[in-house]
């Protein structure tokens, strides 16, 4: 009789991991793709809230008004930004995403009283026109940067690095690059592009003090000025930005998302969001700015109790992108064009991939038609219909954080604090610096 084969499986050669070494024996080439990181990793889902009972008093949701004003820039600039939420849009090219969804984010930070941003590759006159509130992004690459462009800014974001490929530069491979997105960059069509990993004018933290007083002169100190790291050594830069001139710091996690770099970046650099939010907040306590010098927070947002989460452990505002793309439909199984469902998933093959599992925004093929430049594709999204799904994600997400508010007995969203959050896991409490729940007990501190 034959014994019954025995299936164990390595834990140090999983699956993935035999797939992977398999993948590059094979073809002699690392793996680029988009989204952020797909590992486990500690998450704001891992805290909890302590709503009020008979020791804090509740507002009651339909008669207490809860607060959500939020603004930015307050330090130096003439014109600090003044947002009706504290959720932002985070930087995301055109070039990466279509002009159709360009204009449909900045249609919706408009309808909803906040703030949309550039992303690589310069400013279209569809998403300066459809954005009441624009920031305007300066990165290491300065593809499609023009001064008079950044002058129209309502803000401009100097990028140092973001949480999907910290300490290494943006791509955009050549099937994206149609003739439009060529021109704005001055690139030759079709032609992969890589970014830089750093400004070409500045090779260390005085440079970037020079950097900025450059911009403010350009715009005669009138918008607020971000500065945005990826989540590295983050009380260090944090500290760097700040003496540097920073209006503003933006520190993006290791969750957030990308159109296309090395999945090593991805999976095995920076720290998680959830992580790097204290010691971002510690940072700017021992500078003594806090409430000077704001703090947005990206890297993994998807929920208002997210949002809720990051304004208690101390942000100012959080900025979302991949869940703006998931809105907007993002590894659906279907597509809705003029008015009718369609089926995707046929296009998704055509890819490799199927709905849900989808991180292809490299290849320019999005089967939703989000991150294409394919004109048979881009089409799948129009301006109207994507702006509106995006003002229902926003508004829902702000019902949910004034909820959560309320509950804690907070009559404005920011006045939410760390007190008010307990932890599920020992990781958890340590990395948020709160206590593990049932317990006084935050690991790391006597």
């Amino acid at each position: 009789m034959t014994p019954p084969i025995r299936k164990e499986e390595s834990f140090s050669f999983s699956r993935q991991t035999l797939e992977y070494i398999h993948h590059a024996a094979e073809h002699g080439l690392y793996e680029i793709r988009g989204l952020g990181a797909k590992r486990q990793l500690p998450t704001f889902d891992d805290l909890l809230f302590l709503t009020a009972s008979a020791s804090r008093y509740p507002l009651e949701g339909y008669r207490e008004k809860c607060a959500t004003k939020t603004v930015l820039g307050t330090r130096h600039a003439k014109q600090p930004i003044e947002l009706e939420i504290p959720i932002t849009i985070a930087g995301m090219s055109f070039g990466a995403l279509s002009a159709n969804v360009k204009e449909s984010l900045g249609r919706a930070a408009t309808a909803m009283g906040t703030s949309t941003t550039t992303g690589d590759g310069g400013m279209t006159p569809e998403e300066r026109k459809s954005s009441k509130t624009l920031v305007y992004q300066c990165l290491p690459s300065r593809y499609g940067f023009n001064p008079d462009d950044l002058r129209k800014a309502d803000a401009i974001e100097m990028v140092i690095g973001q949480g999907a490929k910290p300490g290494g530069g943006g791509m955009l491979l050549g099937q994206k690059i149609s003739p439009r997105v060529a021109k704005m960059r001055t690139l030759p069509e079709g032609i992969d592009q890589r970014s830089a990993c750093r400004h070409p004018d500045w090779t260390g933290p005085d440079d970037l003090t020079i950097k900025i007083l450059e911009l403010r002169e350009l715009t005669d100190w009138r918008v607020p000025i971000y500065v945005k790291m990826g989540a590295t050594r983050v009380r260090e830069d944090v500290k760097l930005a700040v003496k540097a001139g920073a209006d503003v710091v933006v520190i993006d996690g290791m969750q957030g998302g990308t159109a296309a770099t090395q999945q090593v970046f991805i999976e095995h650099a920076g720290i998680p969001t959830l992580a790097a939010l204290p010691l971002a907040v510690e940072a700017l306590d021992e500078m003594n700015v806090l409430g000077e010098v704001q703090l947005i927070i990206s890297g993994g947002i998807r929920s208002g109790a997210d949002v809720a989460k990051a304004l208690a452990l101390g942000a100012d505002a959080v900025a979302i992108g991949q869940g703006m793309l998931m809105a907007l439909g993002c590894n659906s199984d279907h597509y809705t064009l003029e008015g009718k469902t369609h089926d995707a998933s046929g296009d998704y093959a055509v890819i490799g991939t199927e709905p849900g599992f989808c991180h292809h925004c490299h290849t320019g093929r999005c089967p939703v038609g989000i991150t294409t430049q394919s004109p048979d594709l881009e089409v799948r999204v129009s301006p109207d219909w994507g702006a509106q799904r995006l003002k229902n994600y926003l508004q829902v997400l702000t019902m949910e954080l004034t909820t959560l508010a309320r509950a804690c007995g907070k009559s404005n969203v920011h006045h939410l604090e760390r007190e008010d959050l307990v932890a599920l896991t020992i990781e958890a409490a340590a990395m948020a610096r709160v206590p593990l729940a049932g317990t006084s007990w935050i690991p790391g501190k006597s």
